[in-house]
């Protein structure tokens, strides 16, 4: 029966009782906070939408002690009632002692899964998941907001354990609503002080990629971008300007293209060629704008590196087999997923007593024949 019933969602219960999502919140888990009528008008808002609580998260943030003592959580009216997974197909393990472990489903949410870059980052999550037990769902953002929103919705709307998400629009009002609704929220690539984080220092990646351009003998310098650029692509360029300004040359110019593509990549070969100096290097925002700029600048006759050598961005698995081999500045990307998603664990398991935390890797060079 419980599959057919709608799947309505605490804010849905908030507005329909005309308040807000932390007051449903409190309701469910700690009514004493609320006043009786407050109470009485929310309850009679789940009674009416039909309301079931993610049990298996609250257990789960909980704790086995505090799952299997029971307490106020369980609600006297019965209107938020545990519901077994395990018996709906959702599934469970069993641990070795017999105890049966719930299984819980993550949204991933990337910018682009197109990009080799955002599917392996989501990959390396869903290892760690699977690896604890379980599940992620995969959702592209598209780099719009407005689907960000969507999405982020829907998983509230299906009463996902998390959100381990690359942001585009995100801000601290909606974390703080979603990790009221009961979801652990992790950010991907971004600094958040609200919220738990896993990042790539990529101002150190700006600078390790000028670093290795100057040793090439480089003395111009161009960096390719594409917009919207993302905020780690700004840290990249900082890092490249403040290396050549520190060395006494002048600040990449930048070329911003339409998107960090490989057919933007060829698009920025023509802009690079009537640049006046022409550089000698250039720095991509990515990999794939690198390999759209090198095939298009090798079938131009200019020689790379000879001419112009280029550096690219991220150690995609394209960046090794392009026509000229990639260098490029690799970032750890499934090592990226799988921190969000060990950080979106703990978040759930240590429940009020958790405190965000901000995981920070640093990327490393990988030299082949484009430099």
């Amino acid at each position: 029966m419980r599959s057919e019933l709608p799947q309505t969602s605490i804010r849905e219960v908030a507005k329909r009782a005309g308040v807000s999502v932390g007051t449903v919140s409190n309701v469910l888990n700690r009514p004493d906070l609320v006043a009786e009528a407050t109470r009485d008008r929310v309850r009679a808002a789940i009674d009416e939408l039909g309301f079931v609580r993610n049990e298996s998260a609250r257990r789960l943030r909980q704790g086995p002690h505090r799952a299997r003592s029971g307490g106020a959580e369980g609600g006297a009216d019965g209107a938020d009632g545990p519901v077994d997974r395990s018996a709906d197909g959702a599934g469970g393990r069993a641990s070795g002692r017999g105890r049966r472990e719930t299984r819980l489903a993550f949204g991933v949410i990337v910018e682009d899964l197109t990009n080799p870059y955002a599917s392996d980052v989501a990959r390396g999550a869903e290892l760690a998941l699977n690896e604890a037990g379980h599940d992620a769902l995969w959702i592209s953002s598209d780099h719009s907001s407005a689907k960000e929103r969507r999405s982020l919705d829907l998983l509230e709307e299906h009463r996902v354990a998390g959100a381990l998400i690359i942001p585009v629009g995100l801000g601290p009002r909606r974390i703080a609503e979603l990790r009221a609704a009961g979801l652990s929220v992790v950010l991907i690539d971004r600094d958040a002080p609200d919220a738990c984080s896993a990042r790539v220092d990529h101002v150190a990646g700006g600078e390790i990629a000028a670093a290795h351009l100057l040793g090439a003998g480089c003395a111009r310098v161009a960096f390719v971008t594409g917009r919207p650029e993302p905020a780690p692509c700004v840290h990249r360029r900082d890092g490249a300007a403040r290396t050549l300004v520190e060395a006494g040359l002048d600040a990449p110019e930048v070329l911003v293209q339409e998107a960090l593509s490989i057919t933007e990549g060829r698009a920025a070969a023509g802009r690079v060629l009537a640049m006046s100096p022409r550089p000698d290097g250039v720095f991509c925002a990515n990999d794939l704008l690198a390999i759209g700029l090198i095939n298009e600048l090798t079938r131009l006759g200019v020689r790379v590196p000879d001419d112009i050598a280029v550096i690219g961005y991220d150690d995609i698995e394209l960046a090794a087999s392009a026509a000229v081999p990639i260098t490029t500045v690799r970032q750890p990307r499934r090592e990226l997923g799988w921190e969000a998603a060990e950080l979106a664990l703990a978040e759930i398991r240590e429940g009020p007593s958790h405190q965000h935390r901000q995981v920070v890797l640093r990327p490393e060079i990988v030299v082949r024949d484009s430099t």
